[in-house]
């Protein structure tokens, strides 16, 4: 089969001869033609002998010899040409194999003439290549080949063998679960409400050992990366699958699908709750607290975001403030905290103002019930020596003087208590927070019994 000059080759060798050979002969042609022009008779005699014309013939045949002989020799003067990193495909029977020791590239030396290296260069068909057919499961070591495009190439491959290891592919199903990343790049109020997959398990195949290894697969969602979405519209994304053993590293197997659907609804929940302040202590004796004013009673709520289970379970942000032994009306610079759950909350600080009277009263509450709390399931629960309190309050004479029983809650706390007779304290709050509560008897007994 016959070889094609590349044609920037052909363009170097046409402005030789034009260089060389063209314009210099035109030159010579035109100096003639312009010399014979003009009368001359030894010109004329000149030309007219033989031997003249032989000596301008035999000098463009040496010329174009030479000329022709040089480009032959700057083309076919061996050199070396280096490719780096090519990259290696093997054959063998993928559905039931799986090979380990494959370099993921070699460096291959051609050695040649300059037309055919740059042939080879050029050529999409200069593959390297490992055969693995016909090997068994085990450890082989292998030659490294390069298909030459002509076989005037010698050829060097590094490496130039491989040391390969042979697996039966094994096959085994797993449980596919979604991992959310960078769920911090998601803006604060917003709930991923629902995230599903369209498939529960998927396919894993390998070397036994390595699918062994595998714990889990996961389908990795990247929150940096969603698309434009409409809250509360269920939106999919596609999702690369990974396999993971149990420390979490990647484990290489492969995974069939390669991807899947993941399909994810966003929301954003939120409810305006109060904020409830909680004076924690007893101010001085003769004192008691008139006023409690939030943020000079001017953005007395605030807004909090969350999954709606949780936010439906919150009536209030609750702030405590120190007022023990309070003597005089004082402000507090307090922090928000966000209830466990909620994500967000629109305010983060409160100013609060608790103002002091000196007009104040001591009153008893008579025959406010008790009930209890966080009784266990299948128990049931009975008094056994009181099942009502007197509870005494201290406060400002014209708040004291409003409140009844109903605005009182005397509880016992049951939590972690089993079958039997129990001494339990006797816990009292009331509605309004200026007000001090205190029963009259700081515990009772109680007898549990399983219903």
């Amino acid at each position: 089969m016959k070889k094609k000059f590349p044609n920037n080759i052909l363009a170097s060798i046409r402005k030789a001869f034009d260089k060389v050979l063209f314009i210099p002969i035109g030159k010579f042609i035109n100096l003639i033609t312009t010399l014979a022009s003009k009368p001359s008779k030894k010109i004329e005699a000149l030309l007219s002998r033989t031997n003249t014309l032989l000596f301008i013939s035999l000098v463009m045949a040496i010329t174009i010899f030479i000329v022709i002989d040089q480009k032959k020799i700057g083309y076919s003067t061996s050199s070396a040409e280096v490719i780096t990193s090519k990259q290696v495909n093997v054959m063998y029977d993928e559905d039931n194999y799986v090979v380990e020791g494959i370099p993921e590239s070699v460096d291959i030396t051609l050695i040649g003439n300059k037309i055919d290296l740059y042939i080879a260069k050029q050529s999409q068909f200069n593959e390297v290549t490992i055969d693995l057919w016909g090997l068994k499961p085990g450890t082989h070591k292998v030659d490294i080949k390069y298909d030459r495009v002509t076989d005037d190439i010698k050829y060097t491959v590094n490496p130039s063998v491989a040391t390969v290891i042979i697996y039966e592919k094994v096959v085994a199903s797993k449980t596919l679960s979604i991992d959310l990343l960078n769920q911090d790049a998601l803006d604060q109020t917003f709930i991923m409400e629902d995230v599903s997959t369209s498939t529960d398990s998927v396919v894993i195949k390998g070397a036994a050992y390595k699918v062994n290894q595998v714990a889990t697969v996961k389908a990795l969602v990247d929150m940096k990366s969603l698309p434009k979405f409409e809250l509360g519209k269920t939106f999919t994304v596609s999702s690369t699958l990974k396999a993971y053993d149990e420390a979490g590293n990647v484990v290489d197997v492969e995974i069939s699908p390669a991807k899947t659907d993941v399909n994810i609804l966003i929301t954003s929940p939120s409810k305006e709750v109060p904020i409830k302040v909680i004076p924690k202590g007893k101010v001085i004796y003769n004192m008691g607290i008139s006023n409690i004013a939030i943020n000079d009673n001017q953005n007395t709520n605030v807004t909090i975001y969350g999954a709606e289970d949780i936010l439906s379970t919150i009536e209030y942000i609750p702030v405590e403030v120190d007022v023990n032994e309070l003597s005089e009306s004082t402000q507090y610079k307090v922090e928000l905290t966000k209830p466990t759950g909620v994500k967000h909350i629109s305010s983060t600080n409160a100013t609060i103002d608790v103002t002091l009277s000196d007009d104040i009263s001591n009153l008893d509450i008579e025959n406010v019930g008790i009930s209890q709390v966080n009784l266990a399931a299948g128990y049931g629960v009975t008094p056994v020596d009181v099942d009502s309190v007197t509870v005494k309050i201290k406060g400002v004479t014209t708040i004291v003087n409003d409140i009844t029983a109903d605005d009182i809650n005397a509880y016992v706390d049951l939590n972690g208590l089993g079958v039997g007779t129990h001494d339990v304290e006797i816990k009292v709050v009331g509605d309004d927070a200026r007000v001090e509560y205190l029963p009259s008897i700081l515990k009772m007994k109680v007898r549990i019994y399983q219903k």
